[in-house]
């Protein structure tokens, strides 16, 4: 039988359909994976990646009513929220809209009034930016014209909430400051931050910390260059492939999922817990499978100082061989926060300083931990060598393996092997004590103290130390194009210095003084500051080397005075040469004679000119008095494009190297006039305006010079 069913008219079917269509649109307008400047997602709509994996759009967390734009996994039974835009402005209404604008930023809107909710940043401006939620979770701007579809504007990875995803970097961008850490939610129903976080802490050797507001609750870690040592249950799990970067850009920690089918996500709970996640099935759904902490020995100083928890024993907390309670009352009452005293007095080797906390007895794959006592009691154990160091001690055997038994052909000169290469394939400089230097050892030991505990893109970075009969090593990182000296001062090789070349070694070299001086764990006078300890790596940036001279002040010092003056004419500030007082203006006044190397070409040591009998200081101020500094240019520089900064560099090298250190600049106040144009002081008559003058110093004071044609020792008379 067949049924006809007759319409009264054709306009009630298309008014019919005008009466859907909208709210069909309204749910599904937004299906594709990326919106441009014409486009939005209102209260309803949602992006969805382009595998299907991962879903973006307005939700409402828990029992609340408030209104956020998020992130959630599309195809799963449960809604698992992994990232939220507008976490700390939430909308009250259903009236957001989400669109990417001008110069490409990505903002969230209130689309009744038109106020700003939320907004991404940008690195730079593009003329065609569009949004993209990739199948990772990972929320992009960038330029839809750009053939590279990976050079992003801007990333919700650099700013995740409370979820770690796989492939999202962890840690610290060295160069820029932007730390990516997880924050958790401060509770089920508002996703504002609230009191606890997840960091990588980049400081001393990399470790995970758990914190309640700055308060340290839990860590996983140190990093032993392996896995992070201490906690059994973060080794490397064979789910994941582990990627570590720690270099002088960045200091971070990836995780990639083997096979992309395992769903899963790492998450720090509003209660404190960190938790790793994987989706089993529509019935088992989400499965917890880490908890950290995960008992009373994972929590943070638990047993206090020089204490030890194991979870085996009742009570945990005990004390090390050889400690004592420090107060046994107190550990009577289970209260270990005291912790305990001494009762007496290689490869993945990591080494602590002060108060030793934090400790935790494990049943397997636990590391050995060596204490330093009296020294009476060392020589029993480990001996003296090294005590001060926070670098890995080299075997003699491996270091004369990678420098072919420091054969000449690896010489790069007095006292230096390299390259050498150990057996990982890292390039090494090795700097071999001379046996006959009585003055040697004393340096040795202060570069290995001083250079392990700094760390900055232009200072050398020392790998590790070897202390084995006779033989006093210094391991560094490898420089391929050797010391500023051996370029700048070559008729041949400087040609390969164009200005800007040249510019960013002076501005490099002001950047690591300024770290030494004022940023640096400890303050640093480097005391022995010239080009041939500037060491250049393969792309011309200059790092600071050689801290055998140096020295360490503290609290408010700013000046010392010492007898024996050790350093290189040229480069010694009148006041260090002449009365052995030196300070961050004695370090000052020898970046002067550097920046004024590195414009002219010429050493400040042996110049000459036919017009005068001046050294370099005195040639480039009489120059600057005339108005005539661009003579002092070294004629390989052709180009006039750039004498704006070539002033302003002779300008800050002259300021540097006036007579009075009180006249002298800071080495901040010199970073910052290197980088900005404008009015600078008139620079005053350098020291040492002739040569004459610390020649007659050196003939007056001196009693112990070596041979070193270029090295002096003073000793000074005692001060009345």
């Amino acid at each position: 039988m067949m049924t006809t069913v007759q319409m009264d008219s054709p306009w009630k079917c298309f008014s019919f359909f005008l009466i859907i269509f909208p709210l069909i649109f309204q749910l599904f307008s937004v299906t594709a994976d990326t919106i441009n400047v014409t486009q939005s997602i209102r209260d309803g709509e949602t992006l969805v990646s382009s595998g299907g994996m991962f879903e973006m759009g307005f939700f409402s967390p828990g029992n609340s009513s408030n209104r956020y734009m998020g992130l959630w996994y599309n195809n799963l039974t449960v809604r698992t929220i992994v990232w939220v835009a507008n976490r700390e402005i939430p909308l009250t209404n259903t009236d957001g809209i989400l669109r990417v604008i001008n110069p490409g930023l990505l903002v969230l809107l209130n689309n009744t009034n038109g106020s700003t909710i939320w907004s991404s940043n940008a690195s730079r401006s593009v003329q065609n930016p569009v949004a993209q939620l990739l199948d990772n979770g990972n929320i992009v701007v960038r330029d839809a014209s750009d053939e590279n579809p990976e050079n992003f504007l801007w990333q919700s990875f650099d700013y995740p909430t409370d979820t770690y995803l796989p492939g999202m970097r962890f840690g610290k961008n060295l160069l820029t400051g932007l730390e990516t850490y997880l924050l958790s939610w401060r509770s089920n129903d508002d996703p504002s931050p609230g009191e606890y976080s997840f960091h990588l802490d980049p400081t001393g050797f990399p470790q995970i910390l758990l914190k309640r507001d700055e308060s340290v609750q839990f860590r996983i870690g140190p990093w032993n260059g392996i896995r992070f040592s201490g906690t059994p249950n973060a080794r490397e799990d064979p789910t994941y492939r582990l990627v570590f970067v720690m270099n002088e850009n960045e200091v971070n920690y990836r995780e990639y999922a083997l096979d992309r089918s395992v769903i899963s996500r790492f998450t720090i709970s509003s209660s404190g817990v960190a938790q790793r996640w994987t989706w089993v099935d529509r019935i088992q759904g989400w499965v917890v499978y880490m908890n950290m902490p995960a008992d009373i020995c994972d929590t943070y100083g638990l047993c206090g100082a020089y204490g030890i928890c194991n979870i085996g024993n009742s009570p945990s907390c005990g004390c090390l061989d050889r400690f004592v309670p420090r107060n046994p009352g107190d550990w009577v009452r289970a209260d270990w926060s005291n912790g305990c005293l001494n009762a007496s007095s290689g490869n993945g080797c990591l080494i602590w300083y002060e108060d030793l906390v934090d400790i935790r007895s494990l049943s397997t794959d636990g590391q050995d931990i060596y204490i330093r006592m009296a020294s009476s009691e060392a020589e029993n154990y480990n001996g003296s060598h090294g005590k001060d160091s926070e670098l890995p001690l080299f075997h003699l055997s491996v270091i004369m393996k990678a420098t072919d038994d420091f054969s000449m052909n690896n010489k790069l000169g007095e006292g230096g092997f390299g390259p050498g290469i150990l057996e990982g394939g890292q390039e090494i400089a090795v700097k071999r004590l001379s046996k006959d230097s009585m003055q040697g050892l004393c340096e040795f030991k202060n570069e290995v103290i001083f250079i392990a505990k700094l760390q900055h893109r232009n200072l050398v970075r020392l790998l590790g130390f070897c202390i084995q009969g006779e033989e006093n090593l210094l391991i560094y990182e490898y420089m391929p194009n050797k010391s500023l000296n051996v370029i700048l001062f070559d008729q041949t090789k400087n040609k390969l210095l164009d200005w800007q070349t040249r510019f960013n070694i002076i501005n490099g070299i002001a950047r690591g003084l300024l770290y030494l001086h004022q940023d640096s764990r400890l303050r640093i006078i480097h005391r022995d500051l010239k080009a041939s300890n500037i060491l250049l790596d393969s792309d011309m940036n200059p790092k600071i080397s050689d801290f055998g001279m140096a020295r360490c002040f503290g609290g408010n010092e700013t000046e010392a005075k010492t007898r024996r003056v050790v350093g290189t004419y040229g480069y010694m500030s009148p006041e260090y040469a002449v009365d052995g007082l030196f300070s961050v203006k004695s370090d000052v006044f020898s970046f002067g004679v550097l920046v004024l190397e590195i414009v002219s070409g010429r050493r400040n040591r042996g110049f000459s000119h036919t017009d005068n009998n001046l050294n370099l200081l005195g040639h480039a101020w009489t120059l600057y008095r005339e108005g005539r500094t661009l003579d002092l240019v070294d004629p390989s520089l052709g180009d006039s494009s750039y004498f704006p900064e070539v002033l302003r560099s002779i300008h800050v090298g002259l300021l540097c190297v006036q007579q009075s250190p009180e006249d002298r600049p800071s080495m901040s106040s010199v970073v910052l006039m290197l980088g900005n144009e404008g009015a600078f002081p008139k620079a005053k008559q350098p020291g040492f305006f002739t040569e004459r003058d610390v020649l007659g110093a050196r003939s007056s004071s001196s009693t112990n010079a070596p041979n070193s044609t270029n090295e002096v020792t003073i000793t000074m008379p005692e001060p009345r």
